[in-house]
C-alpha cells in the first residue's frame, strides 16, 4: 500500500473514533436536540458525515454498493443541490427516526465498507483526494458537535454540563502590546504542503501597507470595560446593520454571559455555568460586536491577509494548542516579554474585517462536491485561527472559516489591529 493511502487509512479510523468519543455519555434525547435553525442535532452530524463517504466515495466503486437506507440520501444531505432533494435544515430536530442506534449502525456499515476499500488495491489519486476531504469534513463537524451542543444545553433551564468541570489554573493578565509589521508584497494562501480546502487556494501575492497587530486576543477583562462604558448602548460605535441587530435581539454582553444577583458575571460553558475568568479570551461575540469593540478601543479588526502574513512570520507562536480555557481546560496566555503575537491557533476563532470572497484564480471542484465552499462566498465574514473546539490536526494558518456577521454561537473572539 502506498504511503499516502496508508496514512489516510489511519486518519480515517482515528477520525471516526473521535466523532464517537464526542458522543460518549450523551443520551438519545441529547443527540436529537436542535435549539435553533443554524445548529444541528448530534445525531444528524454523526449521520451526515457518514452520508458524505457513502455518497461521494463508496458510490464510485464498481459496482457501487447498495445504500444502507435509500431514505438517508435525502435525510442527511446538507446543501448539495447536485445530489438531489434535501430535508429542511430547520427541521432536523424533528427526525426522531431513524433512531440513534440505527445511525450508529449506519456508521458501522459504512466504516466496514471504507475499511475494505482502503485495504484494497492502490486507489486513484482522485479517490484519495475525496477520502481526505471527507476526513477533514468530519473534523469540521466534530467542532460543530461541540458548538451546537453547547447551544442546545444552554437553552435548557437546567443548564446541564456536557463534561464535568476541571480545575483550572488562574491565568495572569497579559499586557496588550502591538507588534509592527512592515507589510509590502507578501504571499498568502496554502503553500501546497498537506491538505487544504479549495477556498485556501491558489497561493497569490498581495500588497500590505505597514500595520500593527495585538499580541493576544481581547480578554474578558478588556471586554467588561467596553460593557461598563455603555458599549451596547452607543450607536456611534456600531455599523448600522449591527446596531439594528443588537437592538432587535437585545444583546447586552457576549452570548452565554449572565449577570447574577451577586453582582458578578458567570458564563455558560461545556462544563456548565462557571464564573467568568477575566484573563481568558472573550468568546462568542459576533462580527458586529467585534467591530464595535475595536472602534471603541481606537483600533480595528485585521484583514485576513494581515492575519496570515503575521502568522507566517512567527510559525512557532502559531502552533496549535487547543484546550486552554474554560470550555476545554486551563488557559495559559504564554510569553509576555517579547510583544510578539501569541496564541494564533486553538483558542478562539478571530474575526477579520475581510469579506469571504474567492482568491484570484479560484476554481471550485467539478461536480456536486464543488458546492463545498464556493457557493457561500457572499454575505459572510472571514475568521482565522481555530478554536478550543477545533481538532488540533485540523488547524493551519491558511484556514479560512466564514460565518454571517451576526453569528455568535461559534467560539469566535477578537484580535485588534491598527
Amino acid at each position: 500500500m502506498e504511503p499516502r493511502q496508508a496514512a489516510l487509512q489511519a486518519a480515517f479510523t482515528r477520525t471516526r473514533r473521535q466523532s464517537l468519543a464526542l458522543a460518549e455519555g450523551l443520551s438519545a434525547e441529547d443527540c436529537m436536540l436542535q435549539s435553533m435553525p443554524d445548529a444541528s442535532p448530534v445525531k444528524w452530524h454523526l449521520a451526515h458525515v457518514t452520508w458524505f463517504f457513502e455518497t461521494f466515495v463508496l458510490a464510485q466503486r464498481e459496482p457501487p454498493p447498495a445504500p444502507f437506507n435509500p431514505a438517508f440520501k435525502v435525510l442527511f444531505n446538507s446543501y448539495y443541490v447536485g445530489v438531489g432533494e434535501r430535508h429542511p435544515r430547520p427541521e432536523r430536530g424533528l427526525l426522531s427516526r431513524p433512531s440513534l442506534d440505527e445511525v450508529l449502525a449506519y456508521r458501522r456499515a459504512v466504516d466496514a465498507q471504507m475499511a475494505a476499500l482502503l485495504a484494497d488495491t492502490p486507489l486513484p489519486h482522485s479517490l484519495l483526494d475525496l477520502i481526505e476531504l471527507g476526513i477533514h469534513h468530519e473534523q469540521q463537524h466534530q467542532e460543530l458537535v461541540l458548538t451546537d451542543l453547547k447551544h442546545h444545553f444552554w437553552r435548557n433551564p437546567l443548564r446541564p454540563a456536557y463534561r464535568p468541570p476541571e480545575p483550572l489554573e488562574p491565568a495572569d493578565p497579559v499586557p496588550l502590546r502591538y507588534q509592527a509589521f512592515e507589510g509590502g508584497l507578501v504571499e498568502i494562501g496554502h503553500d501546497g504542503e498537506g491538505f487544504a480546502f479549495d477556498n485556501e487556494t491558489p497561493r497569490h501575492r498581495v500588497f500590505l501597507e505597514p500595520f500593527e497587530l495585538a499580541c493576544r486576543p481581547v480578554s474578558n477583562r478588556d471586554y467588561l470595560a467596553f460593557i461598563a462604558d455603555g458599549g451596547y448602548d452607543r450607536p456611534e460605535l456600531w455599523l448600522s446593520d449591527g446596531w439594528d441587530t443588537c437592538q432587535r435581539e437585545g444583546w447586552f454582553a457576549p452570548l452565554y454571559w449572565q449577570f447574577t444577583d451577586a453582582d458578578r458575571w458567570t458564563v455558560f460553558t461545556l462544563h456548565g455555568q462557571q464564573p467568568l475568568r477575566l484573563n481568558e479570551p472573550v468568546c462568542h461575540v459576533s462580527y458586529y460586536e467585534a467591530e464595535a469593540y475595536a472602534r471603541w478601543a481606537g483600533a480595528r479588526l485585521p484583514t485576513e491577509q494581515e492575519w496570515e502574513c503575521a502568522a507566517q512570520r512567527w510559525p512557532a507562536e502559531a502552533a496549535p494548542a487547543p484546550g486552554r480555557f474554560a470550555d476545554a481546560g486551563a488557559y495559559h496566555p504564554g510569553p509576555t516579554t517579547t510583544g510578539k503575537p501569541v496564541h494564533w491557533l486553538g483558542d478562539v476563532w478571530e474575526w477579520t474585517q475581510s469579506a469571504y470572497l474567492p482568491y484570484p484564480g479560484y476554481r471550485p471542484a467539478d461536480g456536486a462536491v464543488g458546492e463545498y465552499n464556493g457557493k457561500f462566498m457572499i454575505n459572510q465574514m472571514v475568521l482565522r485561527g481555530g478554536s478550543c473546539a477545533t481538532p488540533s490536526d485540523h488547524i493551519r494558518a491558511s484556514y479560512r472559516n466564514f460565518f454571517p456577521p451576526s453569528a455568535r454561537w461559534q467560539f469566535s473572539g477578537i484580535r485588534l489591529a491598527r
